[in-house]
């Protein structure tokens, strides 16, 4: 065998920031160490796995095949390391999650894992739900929760559970009192909603279909608290998952309305990669979420 686990490092850091210097950095290595690990591991095989423009380096075909391979047998790696240590049941786990997921679930659900695998090493990333696919993509995340329904051939969603978006506004808003909105009502409001390639916004999107055109968006903004912050300074009507205001709910500080016809259900995903097994800890992750 003429390559190290060392080589396959290399590669699978350089393939991540398709940079030498940012890949050195990650490994603690000098940049002429990092770029010689790599220029050797190419000319033991006579292959050239990466496509160079001047500082930048691209994965080409050959690269990109051999990419999922090395990172199975670096998960491989790492698990036989943990049996090894007797830690068979504990392992590292890269947890992507969408913004909502992220701030009011997965916290939680860390702390009961943690409470079953306490020597566990978690790494968590918390960003909307494209950031988490194409993290996922690049093969940064063992497991990623989303809360929308992507189509990619890569990827494979599994449903987690279910959750319902609201529309709410402040106590005081003239629609306060109505709790039911008409067609009417809706298109004569102002509304504060999430960015258009976000989770929320794509079943807020498909909901309203035949309004939307016609829907008066002051504001579009990329997170949740900002967006309640907005509303209870009166500039208009929002709408989230009900899981990210119901404190607010519950205190008053926001009045929570429905729109009539307009079912606003959605379903929460977790998201791998089909070329990449996955990992016992991200398995042992997912059948706690679903007990």
């Amino acid at each position: 065998m003429k390559y190290t686990l060392r080589h396959l490092q290399v590669f699978l850091t350089v393939a991540r920031h398709q940079s030498i210097s940012k890949a050195a950095a990650e490994l603690a290595m000098s940049q002429s160490a990092t770029s010689a690990a790599l220029q050797e591991l190419e000319n033991r095989y006579e292959v050239q796995l990466f496509d160079r423009s001047g500082k930048r380096l691209h994965l080409n075909p050959r690269g990109e095949a051999l990419r999922v391979q090395a990172e199975a047998l670096m998960n491989h790696a790492r698990e036989f390391e943990q049996e090894l240590l007797g830690q068979q049941d504990v392992g590292s786990l890269r947890l992507g999650a969408s913004l909502t997921i992220g701030n009011y679930l997965t916290v939680k659900q860390l702390a009961l894992y943690l409470e079953h695998y306490p020597a566990a090493d978690v790494a968590l990333t918390v960003g909307s739900t494209p950031e988490v696919v194409s993290k996922m993509l690049n093969l940064e995340l063992d497991l990623g929760l989303i809360e929308a329904e992507i189509h990619h051939e890569d990827l494979l969603l599994t449903p987690w559970r279910k959750d319902r978006m609201m529309v709410f506004c402040h106590p005081s808003h003239p629609l306060a009192s109505r709790r039911q909105l008409s067609r009417k009502d809706a298109l004569n409001a102002s509304w504060i909603l999430r960015e258009p390639d976000s989770g929320h916004r794509q079943t807020f999107d498909r909901s309203m279909q035949g309004l939307l055109p016609d829907l008066n968006i002051v504001l579009e903004l990329t997170h949740n608290e900002a967006i309640k912050n907005a509303v209870k300074a009166g500039l208009g009507l929002g709408c989230l998952s009900e899981i990210a205001i119901a404190d607010e709910i519950e205190q008053g500080t926001l009045t929570a309305l429905e729109i009539q016809g307009r079912p606003m259900d959605r379903m929460f995903y977790f998201v791998t990669h089909r070329k990449m097994a996955v990992s016992n800890a991200a398995q042992r992750w997912m059948e706690m979420c679903l007990a």
